[in-house]
């Protein structure tokens, strides 16, 4: 039998992976900057957009990217975590980095990622040498803008070497609290680290302690504050089966009649953020968003894992929501929609996470819970998901079967015994969305 040589973009990923996960942080920017300042600081050749927050993150990131790119922009884009391939966290004018250019990225960095984790105690993680690997694509691209997320937090992020234009700070909630703080004062403190002198703040709603945080941080370095929350931005808002109608105010009039195909009140609030945030941008330039670019992006946005529907028939949601605040959104925009009577939920979650928050959230919505696991090494053994699970709902709603795929099989042939219409939520974590999109046959492709 003969073995396959992996190619060189197989062999860069497996060699990134070999590295500390992103979970496990050691808080410095030291080593990143190392880097980064052998590589002649690529991080500074493009202007950015950098996007922190706790929820919604990535589908603002993406959003903004689509804009910019609308307005006649060629724009980069970095997000995490990925779906399927390393390379879909690099995006270069609208396509993920392709696998001769990652391979090449890689082997021209090792030199100086040798010399730093030889001078330093703790080597540099996956994720710094990954975001490390994206700033020099951007700077070797010819783009106009880069649009940034931060992994975790904002000021020891890895992404927080660059000076972003633009801050932009989707809701903060609960998460990660082991490295970011015990409330929401705390994690806001944390991640207005991404707020530098005279830049502009775009701010999604955020709950009161927070607010204050960024707020104050802002004043300190005369940053100018942008507010789109929804009270701000949205004036009508119309949902239905496969997304919702938007009327958002703009810094000059009215963008009318906006069809966007993503569920949720949450993803209008997103829309509405990065509405502004790519406002902001193009002023500091002297060019505007007109609204026949907006309604033409809007149209074609995509949110990968975000509540996406999979199948109609019965209706089968993948959806990458991971603490209680996402989770209750996830509920609020199923419980828009005229139907379906019964939601089996598929769900599968990481060991670090709230799972008690989470149940509670799909509690009111859930006939039924297959609870169930992934094959990540951070993952919640389904028997212990389970026993939370039917503490709290009883366990007449609750089945354990640790194999995704069979767990899948057991909620959609629930849906579809049932006479009354019916659907499948398929949720709990990234890894969960990603892999059930391939179980589905909705996966395996790069996520542009």
């Amino acid at each position: 039998m003969t073995s396959t040589r992996p190619s060189p973009a197989e062999e860069a990923e497996q060699a990134l992976l070999r590295r500390w996960p992103e979970n496990r942080l050691e808080p410095s920017l030291d080593r990143i900057r190392a880097l980064t300042d052998a590589l002649g600081r690529p991080q500074h050749a493009v202007p950015v957009v950098h996007v922190t927050g706790t929820n919604g993150k990535t589908t603002t990131a993406r959003v903004i990217h689509d804009l910019l790119r609308g307005s006649g922009l060629r724009v980069g884009r970095y997000t995490s975590p990925h779906l399927h391939s390393v390379r879909e966290r690099i995006v270069l004018d609208g396509l993920p980095i392709d696998a001769a250019r990652f391979a090449d990225v890689h082997a021209r960095l090792r030199p100086m990622v040798e010399e730093v984790d030889a001078a330093n105690d703790t080597p540099l993680s996956f994720f710094e040498v990954v975001t490390a690997m994206a700033f020099v694509a951007f700077a070797e691209a010819d783009l106009d803008a880069v649009v940034l997320e931060v992994g975790m937090g904002g000021t020891w992020d890895a992404t927080n070497v660059v000076d972003g234009r633009i801050a932009v700070v989707t809701p903060i909630s609960l998460d990660h609290t082991e490295y970011l703080g015990p409330d929401e004062a705390a994690i806001a403190t944390e991640k207005a680290g991404i707020i530098k002198p005279s830049s502009t703040v775009v701010l999604a709603d955020q709950p009161e302690p927070a607010s204050s945080v960024l707020l104050e941080r802002a004043a300190a370095l005369g940053a100018t504050v942008v507010r789109a929350g929804i009270g701000d931005r949205i004036l009508r808002r119309v949902p239905d089966a496969d997304g919702q109608v938007l009327d958002v105010r703009a810094a000059r009039g009215v963008h009318r009649g906006l069809r966007l195909p993503l569920l949720g009140v949450h993803q209008a609030a997103n829309a509405a953020v990065a509405l502004a945030a790519t406002e902001s941008f193009l002023a500091a330039g002297g060019r505007r968003l007109d609204t026949g670019t907006v309604r033409s992006v809007l149209s074609e946005v995509r949110a990968p894992g975000r509540l996406e529907t999979v199948r109609t028939s019965p209706r089968v949601w993948v959806d990458a929501s991971h603490n209680p605040a996402g989770m209750a959104a996830t509920v609020a925009a199923i419980r828009e929609l005229p139907s379906p009577a019964r939601v089996v939920v598929v769900l599968a979650v990481l060991a670090d996470k709230d799972v008690t928050g989470m149940l509670h959230a799909l509690g009111g919505l859930a006939t039924q819970v297959v609870v169930s696991e992934t094959d990540s090494p951070r993952r919640l053994p389904a028997d212990r998901l389970g026993a939370v699970a039917v503490e709290l709902l009883g366990s007449a709603r609750v089945m354990v079967e640790p194999d995704l795929g069979r767990a899948l099989a057991r909620a959609l042939a629930s849906a579809e015994a049932d006479p009354a219409p019916a659907a499948v939520l398929v949720t709990g974590s990234v890894v969960t969305a990603a892999e059930a999109g391939k179980l589905l046959g909705t996966g395996g492709a790069d996520a542009p």
